[in-house]
């Protein structure tokens, strides 16, 4: 069995349970210690410690809004 090992805040992830309402898709809303998510279809929001998590992800699904290399966001300019 292979661990999940690079993940991203706004990545949404395949568990290799499903929830009990039937879909199996977590959005990831907080990562350090624990990893917080939030179920795509019910909205019911658990948290795992980083272990746990990263032993029942299966994979990630979409990845979040895309940013720099570099990490940082992309900044808009709006016109004056």
């Amino acid at each position: 069995m292979q661990m999940l090992t690079e993940f991203n805040l706004g990545d949404k992830v395949q568990m290799r349970k499903n929830h009990a309402c039937g879909a199996n898709e977590w959005e990831i809303t907080r990562c350090g210690a624990d990893i917080k998510l939030r179920c795509t279809h019910c909205g019911r929001v658990i948290m795992l410690d980083r272990m746990d998590f990263m032993r029942s992800a299966k994979r990630i699904t979409a990845r979040a809004a895309s940013s720099d290399a570099d990490g940082a966001e992309t900044a808009v300019s709006l016109p004056d």
